[in-house]
This record gives structure tokens, C-alpha cells and sequence, in this order.
């Protein structure tokens, strides 16, 4: 199985930021960065916002990447840093559950 770069998680992430910022007022849009906060204190997106990001990002793994991921499962829910906290900790923890 081929490794799939960060690069490539982050384009895909980006691709579903897109998608979410299409149903956003301008001041709630999320920033394509790595740094963005996208959960807790600092987010721009209420939870249902946080529910449709992880949606569509799980959505976009499986078209342009080929593969099936769970981003709510209890491995992501029990872990004592948020892997939804960031762009950063989202595209690492999904980089750990593709290439693992």
C-alpha cells in the first residue's frame, strides 16, 4: 500500500474547507492553514458545523483518496489531545489511520 503524503491530506482537508465555507458568512469562514483552530475555543464552526466538516473531509478521503475512514470512532473521541483541534492534528491523525 502506498504511503500517502501530508501534502495530499492537507489538499484534500483544503477541499473540504471549501466545501463548508460555501455555506458560511464571510467572517465564519475557515482559513485554508494548517494552524486554523477548528474545534474548541477559537473555532469558527458551531458543532453542527464541526459534524459537516467531518463529513465531508471523510467524504473526500474516500473519493480522492480510494480509502475509508472513521474520524468519530472511540480511538479519535478518547484521545486526550482532539485530533479535530487544528488543520495540523486533523491531516496528522488522518496521515496515522491511512498509512498505519
Amino acid at each position: 500500500m502506498r504511503m500517502i503524503t501530508t501534502e495530499k491530506i492537507n489538499e484534500t482537508i483544503y477541499n473540504a474547507l471549501d466545501e463548508i465555507n460555501q455555506l458560511l458568512p464571510g467572517e465564519k469562514k475557515i482559513q485554508k492553514t494548517e494552524g486554523e483552530i477548528l474545534y474548541g475555543s477559537g473555532s469558527r464552526l458551531d458543532s453542527l458545523g464541526m459534524v459537516n466538516l467531518i463529513v465531508a473531509v471523510e467524504q473526500r478521503i474516500q473519493d480522492e483518496l480510494g480509502q475509508s475512514i472513521d474520524l468519530t470512532d472511540e480511538k479519535a473521541l478518547s484521545q486526550k489531545n482532539s485530533p479535530f483541534l487544528t488543520v495540523k492534528t486533523l491531516s496528522d491523525y488522518i496521515a496515522s489511520l491511512l498509512n498505519n
